[in-house]
């Protein structure tokens, strides 16, 4: 697969993130990539038995404004980033711009969780770097 000279930052804003971030602009500027944003989200929806599962009609056009703006506010601090802002299950949007983008690596936060809160809440770290057709460097938010 031909790579383009990018590394793919996912961000959810969280400690992690930002510190993927902080080490995808560093080694951005070493090896000559550009950083790229991701950022995923998903809209809450409404199930009630006897009904069609559903949202506040305005919910999805305020959530997917809202995403951009922060991700634009983040790409502008870290000096005009270029961006992407996807709707649906975070892992799988990730591994879509993947295979589109198709960066050099990839740079994740994880929130290392462990035992029943793994079990849980999965982890869309693992599921990117269990599936990446590309290099995944993951980063703790204390590593950085």
């Amino acid at each position: 697969m031909e790579t383009s000279r990018t590394i793919l930052v996912p961000v959810d804003f969280e400690a992690a993130s930002v510190a993927a971030l902080t080490l995808a602009r560093e080694l951005g500027a070493r090896l000559g990539l550009d950083v790229v944003l991701l950022h995923t989200y998903s809209v809450p929806v409404m199930v009630y038995p006897g009904f069609e599962p559903m949202a506040a009609p305005e919910l999805p056009a305020e959530i997917a404004s809202s995403a951009r703006t922060a991700v634009e506010k983040l790409a502008a601090e870290h000096g005009g980033l270029r961006s992407y802002v996807r709707a649906g299950e975070p892992a799988a949007e990730i591994l879509s711009v993947i295979e589109e983008l198709r960066p050099e690596m990839v740079a994740m936060g994880t929130h290392g969780r462990k035992g029943l809160a793994h079990l849980l809440l999965g982890s869309v770290t693992e599921r990117v770097v269990r599936t990446s057709p590309v290099p995944v460097i993951t980063v703790h938010a204390r590593a950085v």
